[in-house]
């Protein structure tokens, strides 16, 4: 249970002038304001990735090491993370995975389950069909993969850095429960229908992300086969107009690192083009 809710964690997905826009490929950022003395930063991250993918650079450690704290999209090193999660993961209104698919669909879900995470879905009746995505990575990626998130709150402890979070467990729960519950299921079954095509959208996907094309990162997101189709407004935008005041505040405190997804970067709506609408100055930091 704890590994399946931890990789549903780091799966969540996780984007208004185009002339604010990004137009460079980067994926560190620094932000710089007037009234503000020392720089924060700006890095996006992918939030499941492969060992022989990782990289965490030089220019990255560097400017987590100028910074006072870290900001994530949530707090990882919260310890009561995973009871919240706990107590927020199931659906209303007493809703039941069984109501929400076939009979042959559950039992095929069921068996991919005992077969790949090896336990069925007896627990997970009532739970969020979006959770199941959690333990859909490994068999997506191939590997056991690596958390960029985990590399920065180890990075925060190693220097005495407080974690912060832009939104607690409840707030990100909350938006699986505006997203039709059957919607989410039958995405958990178009991944496990069509796990060639899925590891495929992936491989591109990272290599969009190494090299650092976030804009194109920000396309291929709201584009994918394998998302929430309809639902990239409140997945994406709202969240990015959401973090902003928070971004700002925690910015006015202290010098800080933002780590969050890099779908989050690109695009008109993203968090570069809004923190420069607000009157920032972001740059790119580049190799």
């Amino acid at each position: 249970m704890k590994r399946i809710l931890l990789g549903f964690a780091f799966c969540l997905y996780a984007v208004f002038s185009s002339a604010q826009a990004p137009k460079e490929n980067a994926l560190l950022w620094e932000i710089s304001a007037p009234d503000q003395k020392k720089p924060s930063y700006l890095f996006g991250t992918i939030h499941l990735i492969c060992p022989a993918d990782f990289l965490l650079n030089d220019s990255v450690k560097a400017a987590v090491a100028r910074t006072q704290q870290i900001a994530l999209e949530m707090d990882m090193d919260d310890p009561g993370m995973m009871m919240a999660m706990m107590k927020t993961m199931n659906m209303t209104d007493g809703n039941e995975l069984k109501k929400l698919v076939s009979e042959s669909d559950y039992a095929r879900l069921d068996q991919f389950y005992r077969d790949s995470v090896g336990v069925g879905l007896a627990m997970f009746e009532k739970a969020k069909p979006f959770i199941l995505m959690g333990s859909l990575f490994n068999s997506v990626l191939a590997c056991q993969p690596q958390s960029y998130e985990t590399a920065f709150v180890e990075l925060a402890g190693k220097q005495q850095s407080e974690v912060v979070g832009l939104e607690t467990v409840e707030e990100q729960m909350a938006l699986f429960d505006s997203i039709p519950y059957k919607d989410q299921a039958k995405m958990v079954l178009a991944m496990i229908d069509n796990l060639p095509a899925a590891r495929k959208e992936f491989r591109d996907l990272v290599n969009l992300y190494k090299s650092e094309k976030i804009n194109a990162l920000y396309t291929m997101t709201t584009n994918s086969h394998f998302d929430l189709s309809g639902s990239e407004e409140l997945l994406l935008q709202d969240r990015n107009r959401k973090w902003i005041p928070k971004i700002k505040s925690k910015m006015a405190e202290k010098p800080t690192f933002f780590a969050v997804g890099a779908a989050h970067l690109g695009g008109e709506s993203g968090v570069i083009a809004l923190l420069r609408k607000a009157g920032y100055k972001v740059r790119p930091v580049l190799k």
